[in-house]
């Protein structure tokens, strides 16, 4: 499996202690409906068409080798079946309307990059977040030898992470990572089918995996009204006795948003999140208090 990298974030504070660097891979597992990084569920690359810097020269329609670009309307649009992401497009936008996104590092390359900010690193207490799409689910010889070498680097190790992945491949990096950012969505599997394409059962198991294996893990949990947000709490009651027994350091509650919806027409893609609500300011302060009344660590935000 190639492994591409769809975005280097640094000086970043909502992704573990400190300043911090947070490489971004494409590629998950899981389709959830509300998903805001979409250009980042792919494992492949992507071209990304921004129609409002699209002056309907009809340069690439011309240059495009495979014929995968075509006029419909007023609209230039993407045959995905004949797109080979060759980039030549790309070369002949004269307004940079069209963009790739995914792009190949060895790991040595990657590090090298990350270590640029060491400094940022070592006077915040922060360091380097491996995040996506998915990053357990990524080729995982790959990701071992770029946290063995962020290790190296004498780097904070944090693993942004959905849950859905091979347990092995969380047994493997377990020993070089400093904090897991887990992912808990819903505790209904039925409606964790419906919203992510996915059982949950294999998040819940790695989940209990990492606490049986004392490792650092801070809980984040995306709330939205409608998927596990209510008038009776019933599904942050039930995450909250799942949780107790484990051994979590911390929860992060994250407020529903659709700052990605414009990326999701770069792509060609139809947004499903419209009937999604962000919870309350007030319901946002009484799910915080539940958790808090159960010896939970518990902030709002990332």
């Amino acid at each position: 499996m190639d492994t591409f990298v769809i975005n280097l974030q640094k000086c970043s504070i909502h992704d573990g202690p400190g300043i911090r660097s947070t490489v971004f891979f494409k590629g998950c597992p899981l389709k959830c409906t509300w998903c805001h990084n979409p250009e980042s569920q792919a494992y492949s690359k992507e071209v990304l068409y921004n129609e409002e810097k699209c002056s309907r020269c009809e340069a690439c329609i011309k240059i495009c080798p495979h014929g995968a670009i075509y006029r419909d309307t007023e609209k230039v649009c993407l045959d995905f079946e004949k797109c080979e992401q060759c980039e030549t497009c790309l070369d002949y936008c004269i307004n940079n309307a069209r963009e790739m996104v995914g792009k190949q590092y060895t790991p040595k390359e990657l590090v090298n990059e990350l270590y640029k900010d060491r400094m940022f690193y070592e006077e915040s207490g922060g360091g380097v977040t491996l995040s996506g799409g998915e990053v357990m689910a990524q080729d995982m010889d790959y990701i071992n030898e770029v946290v063995k070498l962020c290790r190296g680097k004498g780097f904070h190790i944090a693993i942004d992470t959905c849950g859905y992945a091979k347990t092995q491949n969380y047994e493997r990096i377990l020993e070089y990572t400093d904090l897991f950012l887990y992912d808990i969505k819903l505790i209904d599997d039925e409606k964790h089918m419906k919203f992510t394409g996915k059982s949950n059962d294999l998040i819940l198991k790695n989940l209990k995996f990492l606490s049986d294996n004392k490792a650092n893990i801070n809980i984040r949990i995306p709330l939205i009204v409608g998927v596990n947000v209510d008038d009776d709490n019933l599904e942050v009651k039930n995450m909250i006795e799942f949780l107790k027994p484990l051994n979590i350091k911390a929860v992060s509650l994250l407020p529903y948003h659709n700052i990605g919806k414009h990326k999701y027409e770069k792509l060609y893609k139809a947004y499903d999140g419209d009937e999604f609500e962000k919870p309350s300011d007030e319901k946002m302060e009484e799910i915080k208090d539940l958790f808090e009344q159960n010896n939970f660590n518990t902030k709002i935000g990332g």
